[in-house]
């Protein structure tokens, strides 16, 4: 076997265990609302979770793959086979351990801040700070500032809407079951719209925006009064009432997010492995290559086998810790954080699915009054977020400079 395939092999190992990392930190941002509001269990959000980011890995993720693949580091350094292949590997293995160090910590961290901290940290040391692409750093760290700004409004709007049609009435159990298409719907149309507008799916069956949105209003109108059909079999007044109609559409809402989120932070490990990937396999990147299927599902994989293990931690903190969830609250948190997820993912931006479940518990906080907020815990993820970026970046920096002393 040459030393190309043990290269490669390596790579594997360390985009794993990356995708390991993501799966037991980020694990929270999909399901930590529902087992917070005991919509799910804790084995169940794991299955769930765990199946949904491989399929959202794999169908809906290339976009936002390119993304982390090109654009931090200019191509002056990135021409260079050897020296991008051990900023690939010093990137993933500095972005790992900072994001293992925080899931230890039980603290949520951005794994797409990680990994471009780590891009960066290797680009300084090959190249100097020249090489390093500020205005598309820029455009990144504007999106992480946006996504928990977006995420706390549609959540607090959303949890208005919910009290203003639903809750503050007097029959709120009937006034629940008369509304219930329109937010199973919206969800519904928001996912399968997600399917089929710009992803490998959608070209694969050449359906067009008009297309998949004709296609996606039709299925969340059959879901949406389908739906209500259901709940009004099944649910009663006396088992729960409006919480009990909630606690059923925000399990299909966390399912939605665990969705976006394997879209979307799958890039943070297949961005550098697919680097690897292709430098042993051709010997150059190209600008534009197009991420193989194999390797979105090998990261989805990876990220369902971190759920498993140990993503109970992170999950604490954000469902019980910051504000005291009920299925209400837990659905316009699952609503904001995927929405604002899935439409970065269309547009390419590396967001922070972090911080758009955390801006989404926020709102609904707020919504409460200042009260409703544990300003402390809330502090404290903040500390590690600005934490996210020189912690990796220099870890990264480190282990580029160790590599290149042990091969020259």
């Amino acid at each position: 076997m040459s030393v190309e395939y043990y290269v490669l092999m390596a790579g594997y190992v360390l985009g794993f265990y990356m995708s390991w990392n993501i799966g037991a930190n980020d694990v929270a941002n999909s399901m930590a609302s529902a087992v917070g509001a005991k919509a799910i269990t804790i084995k169940q959000a794991v299955f769930i979770a765990g199946i949904l980011n491989i399929v959202g890995a794999t169908f809906i993720g290339s976009h936002v793959t390119n993304t982390i693949r090109k654009g931090i580091v200019s191509t002056e350094v990135l021409n260079d086979p050897q020296v991008l292949l051990l900023g690939s590997f010093s990137a993933l293995l500095a972005a790992s351990l900072w994001v293992s160090f925080a899931t230890w910590k039980s603290l949520p961290v951005s794994t797409t801040h990680s990994i471009v901290g780590a891009m960066i940290g290797f680009g300084i040391m090959a190249g100097g700070f020249s090489v390093i692409n500020w205005g598309k750093l820029g455009a990144v760290v504007l999106s992480w500032i946006i996504s928990p700004i977006f995420s706390l409004v549609i959540a607090f709007v959303m949890l208005k809407i919910i009290v203003r049609l639903i809750l503050s009435r007097r029959d709120a159990f009937a006034w629940a079951i008369i509304f219930s298409p329109f937010f199973i719907g919206l969800t519904a149309f928001i996912i399968f719209l997600s399917f089929l507008f710009k992803t490998p799916l959608g070209k694969t069956l050449a359906i067009g925006t008009p297309a998949s949105l004709g296609l996606s209003l039709i299925f969340s109108l059959i879901l949406g009064f389908g739906g209500k059909k259901i709940l009004k079999h099944y649910i009663r007044e006396e088992s729960g009432g409006v919480e009990e109609i909630f606690r059923r559409i925000q399990i299909g809402t966390s399912c939605y997010v665990a969705l976006s989120q394997g879209a979307n932070d799958v890039a943070n490990a297949i961005g550098p492995l697919a680097v690897i990937y292709f430098l042993v396999k051709t010997g150059s990147v190209g600008k534009e290559v197009s991420v193989p299927l194999s390797l979105l599902m090998f990261g989805g994989v990876g990220i369902a086998c971190g759920i498993s293990m140990w993503g109970y931690r992170v999950m604490d903190t954000i469902g019980k810790k910051i504000t005291t969830l009920s299925n209400t609250r837990g659905f316009s948190v699952d609503f904001a954080a995927a929405t604002t997820v899935l439409i970065a993912s269309k547009l390419g931006l590396p967001v922070s699915t972090t911080h758009a479940a955390v801006g989404g518990v926020l709102g609904v906080g707020l919504a409460r009054g200042m009260d409703g907020v544990n300003f402390g815990i809330v502090f404290k993820i903040m500390l590690y977020w600005i934490l996210t970026v020189p912690a990796a970046a220099l870890t990264s920096m480190a282990i580029f400079k160790l590599l290149q002393l042990i091969i020259t």
